[in-house]
Protein backbone atom coordinates (compact mmCIF):
# COMPACT_ATOMS: atom_id res chain seq x y z
CA UNK A 1 0.00 0.00 0.00
CA UNK A 2 1.47 3.42 -0.95
CA UNK A 3 2.34 5.77 1.88
CA UNK A 4 0.11 8.76 2.57
CA UNK A 5 2.72 11.08 1.06
CA UNK A 6 3.06 8.91 -2.05
CA UNK A 7 -0.71 8.75 -2.43
CA UNK A 8 -1.06 12.53 -2.44
CA UNK A 9 2.19 13.24 -4.28
CA UNK A 10 2.76 10.29 -6.63
CA UNK A 11 6.01 9.54 -8.43
CA UNK A 12 6.33 10.59 -12.05
CA UNK A 13 4.04 8.87 -14.59
CA UNK A 14 5.46 5.73 -16.17
CA UNK A 15 2.97 5.59 -19.05
CA UNK A 16 2.24 8.72 -21.09
CA UNK A 17 1.33 9.72 -24.63
CA UNK A 18 4.89 8.84 -25.68
CA UNK A 19 4.18 5.18 -24.81
CA UNK A 20 1.05 4.87 -26.92
CA UNK A 21 1.14 2.85 -30.14
CA UNK A 22 -0.80 4.06 -33.17
CA UNK A 23 -4.52 4.00 -32.37
CA UNK A 24 -5.60 4.30 -35.99
CA UNK A 25 -8.72 2.29 -36.71
CA UNK A 26 -9.72 2.08 -33.03
CA UNK A 27 -12.74 3.75 -31.44
CA UNK A 28 -13.11 5.32 -28.00
CA UNK A 29 -15.74 7.06 -25.89
CA UNK A 30 -14.76 9.57 -23.20
CA UNK A 31 -17.51 10.99 -21.00
CA UNK A 32 -16.96 14.38 -19.44
CA UNK A 33 -14.72 15.17 -22.38
CA UNK A 34 -15.46 18.87 -22.80
CA UNK A 35 -13.06 19.99 -20.07
CA UNK A 36 -10.46 18.91 -17.52
CA UNK A 37 -8.97 15.43 -17.59
CA UNK A 38 -11.41 14.20 -20.24
CA UNK A 39 -10.40 16.99 -22.61
CA UNK A 40 -6.69 16.21 -22.29
CA UNK A 41 -7.36 12.49 -22.61
CA UNK A 42 -9.29 12.99 -25.85
CA UNK A 43 -6.51 15.16 -27.24
CA UNK A 44 -3.88 12.49 -26.55
CA UNK A 45 -5.92 9.67 -28.11
CA UNK A 46 -6.82 11.85 -31.10
CA UNK A 47 -3.18 12.73 -31.79
CA UNK A 48 -2.36 8.98 -31.61
CA UNK A 49 -4.81 8.38 -34.46
CA UNK A 50 -7.87 7.15 -32.62
CA UNK A 51 -11.50 7.93 -33.38
CA UNK A 52 -12.79 9.57 -30.20
CA UNK A 53 -16.36 10.34 -29.24
CA UNK A 54 -16.35 13.53 -27.20
CA UNK A 55 -19.22 12.87 -24.79
CA UNK A 56 -20.70 15.85 -22.95
CA UNK A 57 -24.09 17.12 -21.87
CA UNK A 58 -24.75 19.47 -24.81
CA UNK A 59 -23.86 19.72 -28.48
CA UNK A 60 -22.28 23.13 -27.89
CA UNK A 61 -19.91 21.72 -25.25
CA UNK A 62 -18.96 18.81 -27.50
CA UNK A 63 -18.40 21.01 -30.55
CA UNK A 64 -16.54 23.65 -28.56
CA UNK A 65 -14.14 21.01 -27.21
CA UNK A 66 -13.59 19.56 -30.68
CA UNK A 67 -12.80 22.96 -32.16
CA UNK A 68 -10.35 23.71 -29.36
CA UNK A 69 -8.59 20.33 -29.67
CA UNK A 70 -8.22 20.72 -33.43
CA UNK A 71 -6.79 24.22 -32.97
CA UNK A 72 -4.29 22.96 -30.38
CA UNK A 73 -3.18 20.03 -32.56
CA UNK A 74 -3.23 21.68 -35.98
CA UNK A 75 0.42 20.75 -36.60
CA UNK A 76 -0.34 17.01 -36.35
CA UNK A 77 -0.38 15.34 -39.76
CA UNK A 78 -1.84 11.97 -38.84
CA UNK A 79 -4.43 12.71 -36.19
CA UNK A 80 -7.55 10.59 -35.86
CA UNK A 81 -11.19 11.65 -35.83
CA UNK A 82 -13.27 13.56 -33.30
CA UNK A 83 -17.00 12.96 -33.09
CA UNK A 84 -19.81 14.37 -30.97
CA UNK A 85 -21.78 12.34 -28.41
CA UNK A 86 -24.43 14.33 -26.57
CA UNK A 87 -25.12 12.59 -23.28
CA UNK A 88 -26.30 14.06 -19.98
CA UNK A 89 -25.54 11.60 -17.19
CA UNK A 90 -28.14 13.33 -15.05
CA UNK A 91 -30.82 12.13 -17.49
CA UNK A 92 -30.95 8.41 -18.34
CA UNK A 93 -33.08 9.08 -21.41
CA UNK A 94 -30.13 10.76 -23.10
CA UNK A 95 -27.88 7.77 -22.39
CA UNK A 96 -30.10 5.41 -24.38
CA UNK A 97 -30.43 7.90 -27.25
CA UNK A 98 -26.68 8.49 -27.37
CA UNK A 99 -25.86 4.78 -27.43
CA UNK A 100 -28.40 4.06 -30.16
CA UNK A 101 -26.83 6.77 -32.32
CA UNK A 102 -23.32 5.49 -31.61
CA UNK A 103 -24.29 1.94 -32.60
CA UNK A 104 -25.70 3.23 -35.89
CA UNK A 105 -22.36 4.84 -36.68
CA UNK A 106 -19.75 2.39 -35.40
CA UNK A 107 -18.95 -1.32 -35.58
CA UNK A 108 -16.38 -1.41 -32.76
CA UNK A 109 -15.53 0.13 -29.38
CA UNK A 110 -12.05 -0.40 -27.97
CA UNK A 111 -12.19 1.52 -24.68
CA UNK A 112 -15.03 3.15 -22.78
CA UNK A 113 -13.83 5.82 -20.36
CA UNK A 114 -16.45 6.50 -17.68
CA UNK A 115 -14.63 9.71 -16.81
CA UNK A 116 -17.40 12.22 -16.04
CA UNK A 117 -18.40 13.01 -12.48
CA UNK A 118 -20.06 15.60 -10.29
CA UNK A 119 -18.76 16.53 -6.84
CA UNK A 120 -20.44 18.46 -4.01
CA UNK A 121 -23.40 19.92 -5.92
CA UNK A 122 -25.94 22.02 -3.97
CA UNK A 123 -27.64 20.01 -1.24
CA UNK A 124 -30.69 18.15 -2.50
CA UNK A 125 -29.62 18.12 -6.16
CA UNK A 126 -31.42 15.43 -8.15
CA UNK A 127 -31.20 13.83 -11.57
CA UNK A 128 -34.12 14.07 -14.00
CA UNK A 129 -35.26 10.66 -12.75
CA UNK A 130 -35.21 11.90 -9.14
CA UNK A 131 -32.04 10.19 -7.93
CA UNK A 132 -29.36 11.84 -5.82
CA UNK A 133 -27.34 13.74 -8.43
CA UNK A 134 -23.93 12.34 -7.47
CA UNK A 135 -25.18 8.76 -7.34
CA UNK A 136 -26.97 9.18 -10.67
CA UNK A 137 -24.10 10.86 -12.52
CA UNK A 138 -21.22 8.92 -11.01
CA UNK A 139 -22.79 5.44 -10.88
CA UNK A 140 -26.27 4.81 -12.25
CA UNK A 141 -25.77 6.44 -15.65
CA UNK A 142 -22.30 4.87 -16.18
CA UNK A 143 -23.85 1.49 -15.30
CA UNK A 144 -26.50 2.00 -17.98
CA UNK A 145 -23.99 3.28 -20.53
CA UNK A 146 -21.67 0.32 -20.01
CA UNK A 147 -24.54 -2.17 -20.06
CA UNK A 148 -25.92 -0.84 -23.34
CA UNK A 149 -22.44 -0.95 -24.90
CA UNK A 150 -21.67 -4.51 -23.76
CA UNK A 151 -22.56 -6.15 -27.13
CA UNK A 152 -20.23 -3.94 -29.17
CA UNK A 153 -17.44 -4.29 -26.60
CA UNK A 154 -17.79 -8.08 -26.77
CA UNK A 155 -17.74 -8.07 -30.59
CA UNK A 156 -14.64 -5.88 -30.61
CA UNK A 157 -12.87 -8.09 -28.08
CA UNK A 158 -13.55 -11.18 -30.19
CA UNK A 159 -11.22 -9.87 -32.91
CA UNK A 160 -8.71 -8.03 -30.68
CA UNK A 161 -5.73 -9.06 -28.53
CA UNK A 162 -6.83 -10.35 -25.10
CA UNK A 163 -7.64 -7.60 -22.59
CA UNK A 164 -6.97 -4.79 -25.06
CA UNK A 165 -10.66 -3.89 -25.00
CA UNK A 166 -11.26 -2.15 -21.69
CA UNK A 167 -13.75 -0.28 -19.53
CA UNK A 168 -12.38 2.39 -17.20
CA UNK A 169 -14.29 3.78 -14.21
CA UNK A 170 -12.81 6.94 -12.72
CA UNK A 171 -13.12 6.96 -8.94
CA UNK A 172 -11.10 8.68 -6.19
CA UNK A 173 -8.36 8.15 -3.65
CA UNK A 174 -10.18 5.27 -1.99
CA UNK A 175 -7.68 4.66 0.82
CA UNK A 176 -8.42 8.01 2.42
CA UNK A 177 -11.61 9.91 3.17
CA UNK A 178 -14.22 7.18 2.74
CA UNK A 179 -17.46 7.36 4.73
CA UNK A 180 -17.74 5.00 7.67
CA UNK A 181 -19.44 1.78 6.67
CA UNK A 182 -18.92 2.59 2.98
CA UNK A 183 -22.53 2.03 1.94
CA UNK A 184 -25.74 1.08 3.70
CA UNK A 185 -29.15 0.33 2.20
CA UNK A 186 -32.75 1.03 3.09
CA UNK A 187 -35.57 -1.51 3.19
CA UNK A 188 -36.01 -1.25 -0.59
CA UNK A 189 -32.35 -2.06 -1.25
CA UNK A 190 -31.52 1.51 -2.29
CA UNK A 191 -28.32 3.16 -1.00
CA UNK A 192 -28.88 5.52 1.92
CA UNK A 193 -27.58 9.01 1.22
CA UNK A 194 -25.21 10.14 4.01
CA UNK A 195 -25.92 13.49 5.71
CA UNK A 196 -22.45 14.86 4.92
CA UNK A 197 -21.82 16.00 1.34
CA UNK A 198 -18.29 14.64 1.17
CA UNK A 199 -19.47 11.22 2.35
CA UNK A 200 -22.11 11.23 -0.39
CA UNK A 201 -19.45 11.88 -3.02
CA UNK A 202 -17.11 9.22 -1.67
CA UNK A 203 -19.97 6.73 -1.43
CA UNK A 204 -20.59 7.20 -5.14
CA UNK A 205 -16.91 6.48 -5.75
CA UNK A 206 -17.12 3.28 -3.70
CA UNK A 207 -19.95 2.39 -6.06
CA UNK A 208 -17.62 3.04 -9.00
CA UNK A 209 -15.11 0.49 -7.74
CA UNK A 210 -17.92 -2.06 -7.42
CA UNK A 211 -19.11 -1.30 -10.95
CA UNK A 212 -15.60 -1.97 -12.28
CA UNK A 213 -15.44 -5.26 -10.40
CA UNK A 214 -18.96 -6.24 -11.44
CA UNK A 215 -18.34 -5.68 -15.14
CA UNK A 216 -14.99 -7.48 -14.86
CA UNK A 217 -16.80 -10.52 -13.52
CA UNK A 218 -19.39 -10.26 -16.26
CA UNK A 219 -17.08 -9.51 -19.21
CA UNK A 220 -13.74 -11.01 -18.20
CA UNK A 221 -14.47 -14.33 -19.91
CA UNK A 222 -15.02 -12.35 -23.13
CA UNK A 223 -11.48 -10.96 -22.98
CA UNK A 224 -12.47 -7.52 -21.65
CA UNK A 225 -10.64 -5.74 -18.81
CA UNK A 226 -12.57 -3.48 -16.43
CA UNK A 227 -10.79 -1.39 -13.80
CA UNK A 228 -11.33 1.60 -11.55
CA UNK A 229 -8.75 4.37 -11.40
CA UNK A 230 -7.97 7.28 -9.10
CA UNK A 231 -6.73 9.84 -11.65
CA UNK A 232 -4.89 11.94 -9.07
CA UNK A 233 -5.30 15.31 -7.41
CA UNK A 234 -5.63 17.96 -10.12
CA UNK A 235 -7.06 21.37 -10.88
CA UNK A 236 -10.28 20.75 -12.84
CA UNK A 237 -13.90 21.91 -13.12
CA UNK A 238 -14.81 19.11 -10.70
CA UNK A 239 -13.92 21.49 -7.85
CA UNK A 240 -16.20 24.27 -9.09
CA UNK A 241 -18.56 23.80 -6.14
CA UNK A 242 -15.82 23.93 -3.52
CA UNK A 243 -14.99 27.04 -1.46
CA UNK A 244 -12.79 29.81 -2.86
CA UNK A 245 -10.12 29.08 -0.25
CA UNK A 246 -10.03 25.39 -1.17
CA UNK A 247 -9.70 26.22 -4.87
CA UNK A 248 -6.88 28.70 -4.25
CA UNK A 249 -4.94 26.07 -2.26
CA UNK A 250 -5.52 23.48 -4.97
CA UNK A 251 -4.22 25.88 -7.61
CA UNK A 252 -0.78 25.75 -6.08
CA UNK A 253 -0.68 22.13 -4.89
CA UNK A 254 -2.57 20.09 -7.48
CA UNK A 255 -1.23 19.05 -10.87
CA UNK A 256 -2.68 20.09 -14.25
CA UNK A 257 -5.35 17.81 -15.79
CA UNK A 258 -2.97 16.10 -18.21
CA UNK A 259 -1.53 14.12 -15.29
CA UNK A 260 -4.97 12.63 -14.70
CA UNK A 261 -5.11 11.76 -18.38
CA UNK A 262 -1.88 9.78 -17.89
CA UNK A 263 -3.54 7.80 -15.08
CA UNK A 264 -6.42 6.89 -17.39
CA UNK A 265 -4.04 6.08 -20.26
CA UNK A 266 -2.30 3.61 -17.96
CA UNK A 267 -5.61 1.99 -17.03
CA UNK A 268 -6.69 1.78 -20.66
CA UNK A 269 -3.50 0.80 -22.45
CA UNK A 270 -0.72 -0.34 -20.14
CA UNK A 271 0.43 -3.92 -20.74
CA UNK A 272 1.24 -4.14 -17.01
CA UNK A 273 -2.44 -4.80 -16.34
CA UNK A 274 -3.07 -8.54 -16.60
CA UNK A 275 -6.04 -10.86 -16.12
CA UNK A 276 -5.38 -10.97 -12.38
CA UNK A 277 -5.92 -7.20 -12.27
CA UNK A 278 -9.38 -7.41 -13.83
CA UNK A 279 -11.84 -5.63 -11.57
CA UNK A 280 -8.95 -4.01 -9.73
CA UNK A 281 -7.84 -0.52 -8.88
CA UNK A 282 -5.21 1.84 -10.28
CA UNK A 283 -3.77 4.90 -8.53
CA UNK A 284 -2.22 8.09 -9.88
CA UNK A 285 -0.25 8.48 -12.05
CA UNK A 286 -0.46 4.84 -13.10
CA UNK A 287 0.17 2.28 -10.33
CA UNK A 288 -1.60 -0.96 -9.53
CA UNK A 289 -2.89 -0.81 -5.95
CA UNK A 290 -5.19 -2.58 -3.52
CA UNK A 291 -8.55 -1.25 -2.43
CA UNK A 292 -9.26 -0.90 1.29
CA UNK A 293 -10.44 -4.09 2.96
CA UNK A 294 -13.90 -2.75 3.77
CA UNK A 295 -14.52 -2.03 0.09
CA UNK A 296 -13.30 -5.45 -1.06
CA UNK A 297 -15.38 -7.01 1.70
CA UNK A 298 -18.42 -5.70 -0.12
CA UNK A 299 -17.51 -7.85 -3.12
CA UNK A 300 -17.99 -11.03 -1.11
CA UNK A 301 -21.31 -12.52 -0.07
CA UNK A 302 -22.15 -12.94 3.59
CA UNK A 303 -21.58 -16.69 3.17
CA UNK A 304 -18.04 -15.87 2.03
CA UNK A 305 -17.42 -13.61 5.01
CA UNK A 306 -18.26 -10.39 3.22
CA UNK A 307 -21.14 -7.93 3.36
CA UNK A 308 -22.72 -8.57 -0.04
CA UNK A 309 -22.98 -4.80 -0.51
CA UNK A 310 -21.56 -4.77 -4.05
CA UNK A 311 -24.25 -7.13 -5.33
CA UNK A 312 -26.93 -5.05 -3.62
CA UNK A 313 -25.51 -1.96 -5.28
CA UNK A 314 -25.38 -3.54 -8.73
CA UNK A 315 -28.95 -4.78 -8.25
CA UNK A 316 -29.95 -1.21 -7.37
CA UNK A 317 -28.33 0.14 -10.56
CA UNK A 318 -30.09 -2.55 -12.60
CA UNK A 319 -33.47 -1.63 -11.11
CA UNK A 320 -32.98 2.07 -11.69
CA UNK A 321 -32.07 1.56 -15.35
CA UNK A 322 -34.29 -1.34 -16.43
CA UNK A 323 -36.80 0.90 -18.24
CA UNK A 324 -33.97 2.37 -20.32
CA UNK A 325 -32.51 -0.95 -21.44
CA UNK A 326 -35.50 -1.88 -23.56
CA UNK A 327 -35.23 -1.79 -27.34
Amino acid sequence: MPSLFSAFFPPDPTFTDKDLPSLAGKVFIVTGAASGVGFDLVKIIYVAGGTVYVAARSASRCEGAIEKIKAQTSSQKYAGKLKTMVIDLADLETVKVAVDEFLRRETRLDVLFNNAAVMLPPTGSKSKQGQNLEMATNCVAPYLLTTLLEPILIRTAASSPPLSVRVVFVVALMQYGNPAGKMSFDDHGDPKIPPKQWDTYMQSKVGGTWLAAGFAQQLGSKGILSVSVHPGLMRTELQRNMSVIDRVVMKYIFKPPVHGAYSELYAAFSPQLKAENNGGYVMAWGRIADLPEDITKGLKSRAEGGSGAAKMFLDYCARETKDFQKS
